[in-house]
């Protein structure tokens, strides 16, 4: 394994375009527990929540259309997390599932249409490995 020192990268964060900033702040904090890590100028935002980092932009000043991006994310327990969010209101599209590819994984829509997917690995997978 490499030093971290010695690592050229050192983080990434996805960039979705949402219609209005405000709104999309708040279903990240209020709908899957992400919390608001900084908000410039009413345009650009990140958001964090463990070891993942989503920056949200308004689409007007820039080219992206709303709803275009896409973000799948590991989870420890699905199933716990799937609870959680449905307990919060958010927007469900596919409840989790056990797939051939060795993942069990559910998804949802933020309220732009951007898709993210929530997975671990199953038994099977890690049998398999």
């Amino acid at each position: 394994m490499t030093a971290s020192s010695d690592r050229a990268l050192n983080g990434a964060a996805t960039i979705f375009a949402v219609q209005e900033l405000a709104r999309s702040l708040a279903y990240y904090r209020d709908k899957l527990g992400f919390r608001v890590v900084f908000s410039y100028e009413g345009f650009y935002a990140g958001v964090e929540r463990d070891e993942v980092t989503i920056h949200l932009q308004s689409s007007g000043p820039n080219r992206r259309q709303p709803g275009q991006g896409a973000l799948y994310v590991f989870a420890r327990d699905v199933d716990a997390l799937h609870r959680e969010f449905v307990s919060k209101g958010a927007a469900i599209i596919k409840p989790p599932q056990d797939y051939d590819y060795g993942m069990r994984d559910f998804d949802l829509d933020d309220p732009d249409g951007n898709h993210l997917s929530f997975g671990m690995e199953t038994r099977k997978a890690a049998a398999s490995t």
